[in-house]
């Protein structure tokens, strides 16, 4: 569980990188929205390493903020599949599932 929650915080690291490199490279770019976007994405990224050193060290403090993490996940997977982004859809979609799946099952075996 820890694992994939770290490799979940790369990958919105990586984003967040992306997204300073594209502000950067790219003519037109609004300021403010790129800088919200790159502000989350690091605090996204940082919880969700949070979150899975809470589990990597058997703490309950990461169960939740990883569910709603990966709630949020889904969401936006959501608006990639409207937005004809299946690729980014088609990585997020199994991720969230499974961390969502594995940390309920967690807290399922816990309260036996």
């Amino acid at each position: 569980m820890a694992t994939l929650l770290y490799i979940e915080a790369a990958i919105v690291l990586a984003l967040a990188l992306w997204l300073i490199v594209f502000s950067f490279t790219h003519e037109n770019v609004e300021v403010a929205p790129v800088l919200g976007e790159i502000g989350f994405a690091l605090l996204g990224s940082a919880g969700l390493y949070v979150a899975g050193r809470g589990y990597a060290r058997g703490k309950n403090y990461g169960r939740s903020p990883a569910v709603l993490a990966n709630l949020i996940a889904l969401g936006v997977a959501y608006y990639q599949i409207q937005g004809a982004f299946y690729i980014g859809a088609a990585i997020i979609i199994p991720l969230a599932v499974s961390i969502i799946y594995l940390a309920l099952a967690i807290a399922k075996s816990e309260n036996s």
